[in-house]
């Protein structure tokens, strides 16, 4: 029964230590390991149920498995199998598949994995590691999701449920469901970052100096308390309570994204403070929509990833704010309040007011899905685009109500962030719900409770504190001191240019040096923080030249060239905004 138990586990404790203490911290009996086995009415060695029957009493594992081999792209490829039973579908997939394939298995059962480990000799796929056993913790998944960033961009990532295994009990579709959405979320990230993230970056470049000009929001850690803050979206919810509001605001203190400010003027409505976020030069279309005297007074919280044009025309007090994925990811954290956006300005100015130290957060118009044709509030940039369902990119939920409304994954991943983050969270969030999606671990609330319980009221004073307080963040700072490197990268990048073109002149004899050349770029790329995210696309592109290419000839040596000079040219850039006193945004 266990020919092959004891050194699987003596591998694993090697290459894998997460799994195997998660293993003996569950420390299964053996024994009773064995007493679940028996050998089924197909002759096979199957795991027994309560009922005496074993999990493939009524289909046989070939039937299961057949469809579970990659056709296409499967050297770059990942399977992530839900579900190990005694290792018949992963022992498929491990038979088929390039050396290159990589394996993940999540298995929410400790038993199970010792009863798989023992039938099978997989300490070569361990070694080499082709095969991971990933423990069923919910904090590994969107660390094991980011991983598997070349997989997504040059292969397949195949996620697949073992049937068998879920009549062992729910935990195997809770897995399943969990894998979906962490898988959802990283798409969503990973598309995000391919398509903007040049142009993220090249906005805080051309933003740097003046965001050295506009302060930083370190000194508003904690400065929220007594207030009720609320965060208005731009939802189609928006419209039944924007007036409301406008007409009895209580004491709290209002925020909105930069795109709800036509909204909300229709209404009446003036936020304390906005915040943008997205980097698109669409933002401009806002102003069109905006009576600028109205927003003079109204102080921009910005991502310095914003456009500089956007900047440039709000009238209003700005400050800056550095955020993920960026150059802000290498700000020193003594010096700069960094945000995590989550791609979405409400979860922005939710994280944000947290940070601040507020009593409560109050959602309205948070709506994060949509019924009819109609997917924003009246007056946003985006309010004349009639929704037509495409099932390829919109989701179907159903409301409270029971009613279908339709998201996509630009909104579901965010919600689901926030979702989580409020789990975490000790400030309380309440939703004033208006027919949107249901935000799990938010208090939904009427506009009636909000009143009768005072749920808007802050103490005296602390909102025309914090106001000042803003205002006040906005002063000059002195700037960090940066190493240029620009000279020193452009010289090895060009010795290297050199040496492949000596290489491909017989490209054919010189694959491994060709190969090893592209793979110490990819390295040298890798090797410095500062100039990492502006080269997010070269990078990718090295990783593929190394991981996703079986030769090498002209066409790769030409794209390896263009990469280079687009490397250098980026890193010099980097130098001239970050190390040049003069350069204005």
């Amino acid at each position: 029964m266990n020919a092959y138990l004891t050194g699987n586990l003596e591998v694993l404790q090697r290459t894998n230590a997460s799994i195997f203490q998660w293993l003996t911290s569950k420390n299964p009996d053996v024994t009773d390991i064995g007493s679940c086995l028996m050998i089924n009415r197909r002759g096979l060695v199957d795991w027994r149920l309560p009922s005496g029957n074993g999990i493939f009493d009524g289909i046989a594992p070939h039937v299961v498995y057949r469809d579970w081999i990659p056709a296409d792209r499967a050297d770059t490829s990942v399977t992530i199998i839900v579900g190990c039973n005694l290792g018949y579908g992963l022992n498929h997939v491990l038979g088929n598949t390039p050396d290159s394939h990589k394996v993940l298995v999540v298995e929410p059962r400790s038993e199970m994995i010792l009863a798989c480990l023992g039938h099978t000799d997989y300490r070569l796929f361990f070694d080499n590691h082709k095969l991971s056993f990933i423990p069923p913790d919910p904090r590994f998944l969107p660390v094991l999701a980011r991983q598997l960033s070349l997989q997504y961009f040059f292969g397949n990532i195949f996620l697949r449920s073992d049937i068998p295994s879920r009549q062992l009990g729910p935990e195997y579709a809770i897995w399943f469901d969990r894998w979906t959405k962490a898988l959802e979320d990283m798409s969503c990230n990973m598309t995000t970052m391919r398509d903007r993230q040049d142009v993220m970056v090249r906005n805080e470049l051309e933003n740097y100096a003046r965001a050295m000009k506009d302060g930083s929001l370190l000194g508003l850690r904690n400065q929220g308390a007594g207030i009720s803050a609320v965060v208005l979206g731009a939802g189609p919810s928006l419209a039944k309570f924007a007036g409301r509001l406008a007409d009895n605001p209580g004491s709290s203190l209002c925020a909105c994204g930069f795109q709800t400010l036509p909204a909300l003027q229709r209404f009446g409505l003036k936020p304390h403070f906005c915040m943008a976020v997205d980097p698109a030069r669409a933002l401009k279309r806002v102003y069109d929509r905006l009576d600028l005297e109205w927003i003079e007074e109204i102080p921009l919280v910005y991502a310095c990833a914003v456009d500089p044009e956007v900047l440039r025309m709000y009238p209003g007090p700005t400050i800056s704010l550095w955020t993920l994925g960026g150059l802000g990811s290498k700000m020193p954290r003594e010096r700069e309040f960094v945000l995590d956006a989550g791609g979405n300005v409400g979860v922005a100015l939710t994280r944000f007011l947290v940070w601040c130290g507020v009593d409560k957060i109050i959602l309205v118009g948070q709506d994060f899905a949509w019924h009819g044709r109609k997917t924003h509030v009246s007056g946003h940039i985006s309010e004349k685009n009639e929704f037509k369902f495409d099932s390829e990119k919109h989701i179907v939920w159903k409301n409270r109500d029971g009613q279908t409304i339709y998201s996509s994954l630009s909104y579901a991943s965010p919600m689901r962030a926030l979702e989580k983050d409020i789990q975490q969270w000790r400030t309380p969030i309440f939703n004033l719900y208006g027919g949107g999606a249901v935000i799990e671990g938010a208090k939904e609330v009427t506009w009636r409770q909000i009143l009768d319980k005072g749920l808007a009221a802050s103490r005296p004073g602390r909102v025309e504190h914090f106001s000042r307080r803003l205002v006040g963040m906005r002063r000059p700072r002195t700037r960090p001191v940066f190493e240029s490197r620009s000279e020193q990268w452009a010289g090895s990048l060009d010795a290297v240019q050199k040496h492949l073109a000596k290489l491909s002149e017989k490209a054919e004899k010189n694959q491994l040096e060709i190969h090893g050349a592209l793979r110490r770029i990819l390295v040298f790329f890798r090797q410095d923080p500062l100039y990492q995210p502006y080269l997010f696309k070269e990078i990718l592109g090295m990783a593929g030249l190394v991981h996703a290419k079986t030769g090498y000839a002209g066409a790769e040596i030409a794209e390896c060239q263009n990469i280079l000079r687009t490397a250098v040219k980026k890193v010099k850039e980097i130098d001239y905004y970050l190390m040049n006193n003069s350069a204005a945004a």
